[in-house]
């Protein structure tokens, strides 16, 4: 787990090991599994919205009923490239 405290030396080199596996380039036959999460607050809303007038932005009520938590996993393998068709 990576927590940020202080930023030292030892910190920068560790993260500057891990963006040069991201900038390596692809190899045939070899995976690189990356993984990440992120936890989520599941939030409802205490009052209906008001629907915006034409040419304004939404606005939402800063009160909010709170539905719990969960965290969404991500696993991906980044050394395959990934062709876009067009």
């Amino acid at each position: 787990m990576w927590c940020i405290g202080t930023i030292t030396g030892e910190y920068l080199a560790n993260m500057e090991d891990v963006l040069d596996v991201y900038q390596q380039p692809a190899e045939a036959g070899v995976v690189r599994l990356c993984f990440d999460e992120r936890p989520c607050q599941l939030l409802d809303q205490v009052l209906t919205p008001i629907p915006p007038k034409p040419n304004a932005t939404a606005k939402e009520h800063q009160e909010y009923l709170r539905k719990g938590v969960c965290n969404v996993l991500l696993a991906y393998n980044c050394s395959t490239p990934q062709k876009l068709d067009t």
